[in-house]
């Protein structure tokens, strides 16, 4: 049974859901495919994804291709409730609420995978440290898997490198068509939009500090001086901080940033980024946001040492009022902003990585079972994905005839 907030908001969730769907053409040619091919029939998949309109009709894709689908999410803000109520609506079991609290998040995850899925969508890896850990007897029949961020990914080397990953998984967030558009365009520009939306404050003119230069941070800090602020990076990566330099940025560290900026959002999948001694050097007023997928990157325990009091301002923005005035808000809990304060990407953007996500898990069910480790998006599906969206964009390109392929060596 699933659990979600209240059944009366499907409606309204259904609505989204077509609206997403209109932008994503690539998707919806998977969809028809999948109607004919069933590549899942008799299969059971569990996602833990953000429970919005984009990945609710991932989970109809999915469930078209004859899958049993299981979806919860995998951040408690980022959950919304009307689509969850919708998605529950289509065939599809939800655990889901916005809001939840730790234990009760928990149990939402524990409740996709205990149908023992055969195949699973993670986001952060939630997912996968429950299947090597509490929940391990519910992977008894999984093939494997595809993990969608940077976070995850990184989660899933850790466990590469340890020899403790006992499952295949399929590295999305490397794909081309992952990164190169959802970190980048898709994270810079719904990152404003939340920030934007929530505070209705201009960025124009401001200072705004991006912690990490990764392709997140890069189309954040695109996206903000687009819009006329004055951008500062930070970064602990030498190469990184140097192409920062060079794409027309001040680079500097956090402890002498903190005292100008007055935006501040982190990017870099790492813990306490901004703490005590950074608090206690920042401007009255300013904005602190996270873009990275856990609320570890802005000390919130920090700012609750420091702070004298503490009260919500606006929806999702939450203000600490120092010893001396002074007031630092902090937007979302510090969660990522971008999907508990807004929208999340833009569906045109995930239209390539939720095509990655299906042709990947397609790819996982029609194979035999591989060996555990992290595996590459096959190279052929990230260019028929490319290829598949410029061709419904209306976008069409060269080819290398036979001459040009034998001097290059290469295949057409």
């Amino acid at each position: 049974m699933s659990i979600i907030k209240d059944i009366s908001l499907a409606a309204e969730g259904r609505d989204k859901i077509e609206w997403v769907k209109s932008y994503m053409p690539v998707l919806s040619s998977i969809e028809e495919e999948f109607k004919k091919t069933k590549p899942f029939a008799g299969m059971k998949i569990a996602m833990s994804i953000h429970l919005e309109a984009k990945t609710a009709y991932l989970a109809t894709v999915l469930h078209a291709g004859g899958a049993e689908v299981y979806s919860t999410g995998c951040n408690p803000l980022s959950t919304q409730d009307d689509v969850a109520a919708a998605l529950s609506t289509m065939d599809v079991e939800v655990f889901g609420v916005h809001g939840a609290e730790e234990n009760e998040y928990r149990t939402h995850l524990m409740a996709a995978l205990s149908c023992h899925p055969d195949l699973v969508i993670d986001d952060g890896g939630d997912f996968i440290e429950l299947l090597h850990g509490e929940c391990r007897a519910f992977g008894d029949r999984l093939l494997g898997g595809c993990e969608e961020t940077t976070t995850g990914i990184h989660r899933l080397k850790l466990r590469v490198r340890a020899g403790t990953l006992d499952y295949p998984m399929i590295d999305i967030n490397d794909a081309d068509c992952k990164h190169l558009f959802d970190n980048r365009y898709g994270t810079g520009q719904s990152t404003l939009d939340a920030v934007m939306h929530a505070t209705n404050l201009v960025i124009a003119g401001k200072r705004a500090v991006v912690a990490g230069y990764g392709w997140c941070g890069k189309g954040i800090a695109k996206r903000l001086a687009g819009m006329g602020a004055v951008v500062t990076v930070t970064e602990v990566d030498p190469i990184r901080a140097l192409e920062a330099t060079m794409d027309g940025f001040t680079v500097m560290k956090m402890d002498e940033a903190a005292s100008v900026g007055d935006l501040f959002l982190t990017a870099t999948g790492c813990e306490n980024v901004i703490v005590k001694r950074h608090f206690e050097k920042m401007k009255d007023g300013v904005l602190l946001a996270n873009s990275g997928h856990f609320n570890v990157e802005i000390n919130k325990d920090d700012l609750l040492a420091l702070c004298v009091s503490h009260k919500r301002r606006k929806p999702d923005i939450e203000g600490f009022v120092m010893p001396d005035g002074r007031i630092l808000n902090l937007m979302a809990d510090g969660r990522l902003v971008n999907l508990a304060a807004g929208n999340g990407h833009p569906a045109e953007i995930m239209d390539m990585s939720f095509a990655l996500q299906a042709k990947s898990l397609e790819f996982l069910a029609g194979h035999a079972r591989l060996l555990p480790g992290l595996y590459p998006v096959p190279r052929e599906t990230d260019l028929a994905v490319a290829e598949r969206k410029l061709e419904k964009t209306g976008i069409f390109i060269d080819r290398l005839t036979p001459e040009q392929t034998r001097y290059l060596g290469v295949e057409n």
